[in-house]
């Protein structure tokens, strides 16, 4: 992150209010590999494929990202 620059990261006012069109929808399965609804508020996406790396996968990233948190969502 660059000196001097700050970022706004308060959620939306109305993260926490219950929405009355959901209260009609059944919540997707998330057994056995079905897919599930996730909402997530946050600064930046980057859409990337994970790279075989030893016994394990590896997705770079880019280096002011260092030292803040992520969330990784496996879509497929």
């Amino acid at each position: 992150m660059a000196e001097g620059k700050k970022l706004r990261r308060d959620p939306p006012s109305n993260a926490d209010e219950h929405r009355p069109e959901d209260a009609n929808t059944v919540p997707p399965k998330t057994i056995n590999g079905s897919q599930a609804k996730i909402e997530i508020f946050g600064e930046e996406m980057i859409e990337k494929r994970v790279k075989a790396s030893a016994n394990s996968g590896r997705v770079y990233l880019p280096p002011e990202w260092v030292g803040h948190k992520v969330k990784i969502i496996r879509t497929d």
